[in-house]
């Protein structure tokens, strides 16, 4: 895939060659260029296996690898009509700051950060464009850049029809860039690894159609959309991430019941909406995320979504710990929602969840731990519900409740089970302690089975 070493040359700018780009089109395959500390303007496009890096170690600078900061390829701003450095198959760069792609827009930039990327168009979120650096279509490998003030986005990757396109991308860093810091689109796989990207004009890691690179342990933080996006196909593995301060989700999916994604073992924290928030469709696979302290849900479902949610643990978040809205359907197992300032489960505007073995649990508050709203359905099997509020479950539909625990704490803890006009629910094995009233039937309501 990559260039190998054995008799490969090696060519310095300027002791070889005075430009970047003359070093590379005297090179030959496998040959190494070696760019000496320096701004170098225009734009490169790079030949096939020969690797192209900065002079120097790997001391650490301000924002990256100090040979990256001071070896920096400067597009001046020029507007965007090709990319700033296209990538070949068997390429690598590596160690250069990338700047000047075209015009950073910093009105347009503070304007989209303050709606919070509402206005933003979907389509551009997932177009390839003229990325700063470009991979089209060819496997290579893209390090420790420093990628920043681009017009576009900071480095996009896209596939190629009938050919495996797998790229590597590790230890950049990709900040206020006028689209997203990482693009990966249209079949491009690989690996994307210990980037950081921030403060970008759309997702800080940003997938569409059928991509399914593995995404492990970036640090995305205060983007202006998602820290990661998932939409139009994509089946990455996104693991061990790190998405915190964004404007809206830390993980966005969205686009379909084709995005099916695995997400595990990643860290939402503090995102300006939901920590994992799944839309249109869309069928991932969430396990063992920590959603913590987000201004909305830690985990939400909307528009149809259908998630499959395992062993994860939603704390602290400014409303439910995992929210169901708009027609979504979901199982929900081995999830721990505590400490969430309304709901721990909330189910809205016809729902429905399979619900099983997960723990539920608040100090004080009024809202009831589970809300089971708006005609939806729910099958609650094997949890433990602890805390006060106006009840232990609420159900306005339909409810079939089967060996759950439902202890109520304090003065608030006013109805163990409460059952809404026009619900229909079945209850057996129930335990419910430490409310004033353990079942509540409202008129117009129906409950068979054991009372608890």
């Amino acid at each position: 895939m990559f260039a190998a070493c054995a008799g490969a040359g090696t060519l310095r700018v300027p002791l070889d060659r005075q430009t970047i780009q003359a070093a590379i089109d005297a090179a030959e395959e496998g040959d190494r260029i070696v760019v000496s500390p320096g701004t170098w303007r225009g734009r490169l496009v790079l030949k096939p296996r020969i690797a192209l890096v900065s002079s120097g170690d790997a001391a650490t600078g301000e924002k990256g690898l100090q040979r990256a900061e001071r070896t920096v390829i400067d597009g001046s701003g020029e507007a965007v009509t090709v990319p700033g450095v296209v990538m070949a198959e068997g390429a690598v760069l590596d160690g250069f700051t990338v700047t000047g792609m075209g015009a950073f827009d910093e009105p347009l930039w503070r304007r989209h950060w303050e709606e919070r990327g509402r206005l933003q168009d979907h389509g551009e979120t997932g177009a390839f464009g003229a990325p700063a650096v470009a991979a089209d279509g060819v496997s290579c490998q893209i390090l420790n850049c420093i990628v920043h003030h681009n017009g576009q986005s900071g480095i996009a990757l896209r596939g190629r029809k009938g050919a495996a396109v797998n790229t590597i991308v590790t230890g950049n860093r990709c900040f206020r860039n006028m689209g997203g810091g990482i693009g990966i689109m249209e079949g491009a796989g690989g690996i994307i690894q210990q980037n950081e990207c921030y403060e970008n004009f759309f997702a800080g890691i940003g997938h569409s159609g059928e991509t399914a690179p593995l995404v492990m342990d970036n640090d995305c933080h205060g983007n202006v959309r998602a820290g990661i996006g998932i939409s139009e196909g994509a089946c990455p593995v996104v693991r061990g991430n790190h998405c915190h301060g964004n404007r809206r989700a830390g993980i966005g999916i969205r686009t379909g019941a084709g995005t099916r994604p695995v997400v595990e073992d990643n860290h939402c924290e503090s995102n300006g909406m939901a920590g994992i928030g799944v839309e249109e469709g869309a069928e991932p696979v969430l396990r063992g995320n920590h959603c913590v302290k987000n201004e909305l849900a830690g985990i939400g479902a909307d528009s149809g979504a259908k998630p499959i949610i395992v062993a994860n643990e939603c704390r602290e978040n400014g409303a439910a710990g995992i929210g169901f809205s708009s027609g979504c359907e979901g199982i929900l197992f081995r999830n721990v929602c505590a400490a969430n300032a309304l709901v721990a489960l909330g189910l809205a505007e016809k729902a429905r969840a399979i619900v099983v073995d997960n723990a539920f649990s608040r100090d004080g508050g009024v809202p009831p731990l589970v809300a089971v709203k708006g005609g939806s359905e729910v099958i609650l099997s094997g949890n433990k519900l602890t805390g006060g509020g106006v009840a232990g479950v609420l159900v306005e539909g339909r409810a079939l409740l089967e060996r759950n625990t439902i202890t109520g704490s304090g003065e608030q803890s006013a109805n163990g089970i409460w059952l809404w006009k026009g619900t229909s629910a079945f209850g057996a094995g129930n335990t419910v302690r430490g409310f004033k009233a353990h079942l509540t039937v409202s008129p117009g309501a129906g409950w068979a089975g054991e009372k608890p």
